[in-house]
């Protein structure tokens, strides 16, 4: 995704037009997630808006404009907490704060991950160039940090990588599998606190150096 995090100079939006581009990208999310990029429509955009198909595309010119944006604002809201991983904080509190925070953004915007996840299963059609450059730097940026701290032996040895994924898989399970999860669980009021609870207990125990 070339355009990605790049925004073009515009003159400053007014209420309502950051008010109803907001509700273009709420509606979009929603279909998105629902029914794939090839399976969701303008139209069912404009109306899960509750606005003209004219009025949408005077926002954005194409339903891919439009998909495109949902997907930056979603992995910005991913991203930012992984940014924050720096090698002089303390490594323990560092990894829970980020597998709470992406708990916690799948449990409030479980389209967002559906989507995601439906753009990777297709290939990453929109998002290909991005995954190759601006998360990989990121990335390896970020598994240099978590191998400092295995190297000064203030963490387990593990693979820094497959850390990051086992964190993406157990927190994203419960939006893009949230069915499954509320139909196994017992008690859906508690599924959440007990996710947190049993996250934090295995990543932190798992990583405390023997």
């Amino acid at each position: 995704m070339s355009n990605l995090n790049k925004k073009s100079p515009t003159d400053k939006p007014s209420r309502i037009q950051v008010r109803n581009r907001q509700k273009i990208l709420d509606a979009a999310l929603d279909v998105f997630s629902r029914y794939g990029y090839r399976g969701s429509t303008v139209a069912q955009i404009a109306e899960r808006a509750e606005m003209s198909k004219a009025n949408l595309l005077y926002y954005y010119k194409s339903k891919n404009d439009i998909y495109v944006k949902v997907l930056e604002n979603t992995l910005s809201a991913w991203l930012a907490p992984l940014i924050s991983l720096e090698a002089d904080g303390d490594p323990f509190e560092q990894i829970w704060a980020y597998t709470q925070t992406k708990l916690q953004l799948s449990i409030d915007k479980p389209e967002a991950s559906r989507l995601f996840a439906n753009e990777i299963l297709q290939g990453a059609p929109m998002i290909k160039e991005f995954l190759h450059t601006d998360l990989k730097q990121l990335v390896d940026e970020k598994c240099a940090v978590i191998q400092h701290w295995i190297d000064t032996g203030r963490i387990a040895a593990v693979c820094p990588l497959n850390l990051l994924f086992l964190i993406w898989a157990a927190t994203q399970h419960y939006a893009d599998f949230s069915a499954q999860a509320e139909i196994l669980s017992n008690d859906n009021n508690t599924l959440h606190s007990n996710a947190e609870h049993t996250l934090k207990t295995i990543i932190l125990n798992g990583l405390t150096p023997r």
